[in-house]
């Protein structure tokens, strides 16, 4: 969370707002597949078109959302090739971390595993709520299992 560009919002609203009283609910693509290589695949066009195709060169806001993560070169690279017309090599550029940074993919248990990073920020009083992106029934399932 960028606790600096959140302040400037929240200096911009007319209801008094903080991080103590402000909730966020992420929207996460969850993807089962005991085959993680596949289910990072079923990802990769998705974060292609927004990373690359998503606005102008110099005016897209995940592409500026992906260099903040630390993805700079893989984001520059992505909308050069997307832009170009080349969105499958666009989409063979997505990084798997990237991926894995954004969200919960493979099997079962390694989403379990990592579903932790999302409650902890929960904990913070940051995320309240997970949404499930393009929800399918095993990805359903699986965070109703353990998110109640």
């Amino acid at each position: 969370i960028f606790a600096a560009d959140l302040d400037v919002g929240f200096g911009r609203s007319k209801t008094p707002r903080s991080l103590e009283n402000f909730d966020f609910s992420p929207f996460c693509r969850v993807v089962v597949n005991d085959d993680l290589d596949a289910a990072r695949d079923a990802l990769r066009d998705y974060f292609a078109l927004y990373i690359g195709g998503m606005g102008a060169k110099g005016k897209n806001f995940y592409n500026d959302y992906a260099c903040t993560l630390g993805f700079e070169g893989a984001a520059a690279k992505i909308q050069d090739l997307f832009l170009s017309g080349k969105k499958r090599e666009a989409a063979e550029a997505v990084p798997d971390k990237l991926i894995d940074d954004l969200a919960l993919v493979g099997p079962a248990g390694r989403i379990k595993e990592r579903l932790s990073v999302w409650r902890d920020a929960g904990k913070a009083g940051q995320v309240s709520t997970l949404i499930n992106v393009a929800p399918s029934p095993e990805s359903i399932r699986l965070l109703a299992e353990v998110l109640l």
